[in-house]
Parts: C-alpha cells; structure tokens; sequence
C-alpha cells in the first residue's frame, strides 16, 4: 500500500508541509489496525477492516487474481474454473495475510477449499517464485501491475470475478488527533475525492 498508493501522496504532502515529521510503520492489515488499536500509530491503511472503532476513509479497491510465469506450462487462452484453479500447485500469502483470507472465503463459498503448495510471508517473494514457474499465484492485481505490463508474468482468465477489496485510511473513532496527524488524514480525504 505504501509504495503502490501512499507514495506519491506522502511526495506531495512532504513538500507542502516540509516541517511535519512522518513516520511510517509497514506491515499487514491485521497489523497496522493493532497498532492504530493501541495507539502507536495515528493513522492505518488496510484492506477492507470491518465494523467497529474505527472511522474509514475508502482510498482504493483491489483486485484478486491468479498469475503465473508466461512459460507456465498451461493455456493463457482457457477460461479457467474455479476448481481448475484450485487444482493448480497454488502459491499464496501466508494464513494471516488479509488478501489470503479473503480469497480462501470466496472458494470457501463456492465450495472449494484451497491448498497451497507455497505459502510465503512475503508478498515480492510470491511474486518471484510465480514468475520463475513453481506454480500458479493468488495475488492483488494493482500491486503487481509493473509485472504484467513487463510480461514477467501472465494473467489467468477466469469464469469468475472476486469481489473487489477497499483500501481503507483508519482513524480511531472518537479519539482526537495530534494536528499532524489530522492535517495528513485532511489531505488524504480531500485527495481520494
């Protein structure tokens, strides 16, 4: 979300406002709203963080998708099914990625259960094992756009469409803010208008 979205906010915003201090703690969805939780951070983005104590700004929707090494011995031109997908050796985030999660719902939902061969930590490393050929990747489309423009790896087609994701900005409900942070969240409010 950082480099993908935040980027070239965190530029523009940098340079209006070159006295206000910014620190920025990476890390999963599940993560960030802790953080936010308990007060070590002012503002979180995450994916799609429910009901409950937090005020939600939608900054951006994600897609889910299934990618593989453009040498990847299947048929880029087949339509594949939900269960042709889950009979693949799958490469996925690790069981608490939110991105995981979500994606073992929806076959859940229809049926299926998924049983990834590669289960990473790492998003870049999910990315790179897909397009060296060890299998076919659940990834976020957005987050892997550079990658198929480049044609390091393919895009499966589908039967199906997951539901998009929101990339939501997270503030504790009824806690007051640092004006730093205040004036970041504004920015950002006005911005994804």
């Amino acid at each position: 979300v950082t480099s993908q979205f935040l980027l070239p906010y965190l530029d523009s915003f940098h340079k209006q406002y070159p006295a206000i201090h910014i620190q920025i703690v990476s890390g999963r969805s599940h993560k960030v709203l802790g953080l936010l939780q308990s007060g070590k951070v002012d503002i979180a983005f995450a994916s799609t963080p429910g009901e409950g104590s937090f005020e939600t700004i939608p900054c951006f929707a994600t897609h889910s998708i299934f990618v593989a090494s453009p040498d990847y011995p299947c048929d880029f031109d087949h339509v594949y099914t939900l269960s042709e997908i889950a009979d693949f050796p799958l490469i996925l985030l690790e069981r608490k990625a939110s991105s995981r999660l979500y994606l073992e719902k929806y076959f859940l939902q229809n049926g299926l259960r998924l049983n990834p061969e590669i289960e990473l930590g790492a998003r870049s490393l999910l990315v790179d094992l897909a397009a060296i050929g060890f299998g076919v990747a659940g990834v976020t489309e957005e987050f892997v756009r550079r990658d198929l423009d480049n044609g390091r790896l393919r895009k499966l087609q589908t039967t199906f469409d997951i539901p998009p994701r929101s990339v939501d900005m997270c503030i504790l409900r009824g806690v007051p803010q640092t004006a730093a942070a205040q004036r970041f969240a504004d920015f950002i409010r006005e911005s994804v208008k």
